[in-house]
């Protein structure tokens, strides 16, 4: 067993993936107690591709809040990566193929948006790779990367580990009592938050919020000769690992919550992928995960009606990197000041599903 160094602390965090460790990065950068719990039940942040990408290249559109996210993201992985002495964060270049003359049009009609020439390169890229099918060019998004989640969640664990904060369990909500403040076993704590990705749904106090989870698969591919050091986008992604592998990904599927790896999406994105890429490839291995995703696509970030040192961090779906950082600053000082949450992004907007209404 662990042994923790406080028992008591200012916070409980249950959840070690991204948003549990942006939640405990806004708490040691202001000197605040806390540990964390994490059973590994959920590996959203371990599968994940990583990219961030202020435009949802479907449509050109930009992501919601992406300049704010992201002028936010930027120096608090910097920091991070200082602070943690590995590098996590990787500046690549995205490149989405276009399909058709019409295509060309709609990305100047967006370019042409407030905002938007921030991140969408003037003119477009003739193709020059052989690998790669892509007859009507290519546009280039800017200020995109890859955020390493696997390495910064291993790196961040080996600091909690060193720290004595980090309780490698599964959390027992029945464990939780309130009498002056919060206890759980031998620890006493101000408040709790819960940052468990789709565990939530077998979280009593929030349970009720529309967390509907969107499971994820990606391969990995080796591909010789193809040589691309950039994201290319058309159908998937390709996103370059080094010494000629790449993953591929991802998919959306809704109904399956397992994180059990299918053929059926594998096949998907082979097809997919085939439709651009012309090189031939094989597959090395093939990961699944479920994305913590809202009905709405906003972030969950609040405080329970009930339980005043009760507090939720979730939701972030495929866009955790962007939003996770500032959403953390934000439920921080909702805490602490009681500042008010974006109404986008605070629960309060679910407050009509609270109480559970029983349907027996």
């Amino acid at each position: 067993t662990t042994i923790i160094l406080s028992t008591e602390v200012d916070y409980i965090i249950v959840g070690s993936g991204l948003a549990g460790i942006c939640f405990a990065e806004q708490l040691r950068r202001r000197d605040q107690s806390f540990v964390v719990i994490s059973d590994e039940s959920q590996c959203a942040s371990e599968v994940a591709g990583g990219l961030y990408n202020p435009l949802i290249l479907k449509r050109f559109t930009l992501a919601y809040n992406a300049a704010e996210q992201l002028d936010y993201a930027m120096p608090f992985y910097e920091e991070l990566t200082a602070f943690l002495g590995v590098e996590i964060d990787q500046k690549i270049p995205t490149l989405r193929i276009l399909n058709a003359p019409s295509e060309q049009n709609a990305w100047y009609e967006a370019r042409d948006k407030r905002g938007y020439e921030r991140f969408m390169k003037d003119g477009f890229e003739v193709n020059t790779n052989e690998g790669i099918e892509a007859p009507f060019k290519l546009a280039e998004v800017l200020e995109t990367g890859k955020l390493d989640t696997a390495l910064l969640r291993s790196a961040y664990k080996t600091y909690l580990k060193n720290q004595n904060q980090l309780l490698e369990e599964r959390f027992e909500y029945d464990r939780l009592q309130f009498s002056e403040g919060i206890s759980y076993g031998e620890l006493r704590s101000k408040h709790i938050v819960f940052a468990e990705g789709y565990g939530l749904k077998e979280n009593p106090f929030f349970n009720y919020l529309p967390l509907n989870g969107t499971k994820g698969e990606l391969l990995l591919i080796r591909c010789k000769g193809l040589d691309e050091t950039r994201v290319i986008k058309s159908g998937v992604f390709i996103i370059p690992v080094g010494d000629d592998l790449y993953r591929i990904g991802a998919t959306y599927k809704w109904k399956d919550k397992t994180s059990i790896p299918t053929e059926a999406s594998k096949q998907e994105l082979i097809e997919k992928l085939q439709r651009f890429l012309k090189l031939p490839f094989e597959v090395i291995d093939h990961v699944a995960g479920v994305r913590p995703t809202v009905t709405d696509r906003k972030p969950l970030v609040g405080t329970h009606p009930d339980y005043s040192n009760v507090h939720v961090l979730n939701g972030m779906g495929s866009r955790g990197v962007m939003i996770g950082p500032i959403a953390s600053e934000q439920l921080f000082h909702h805490i602490e000041e009681n500042q008010p949450l974006p109404q986008e992004i605070s629960i309060d907007r679910f407050r009509s599903l609270w109480p559970p209404q029983d349907h027996n």
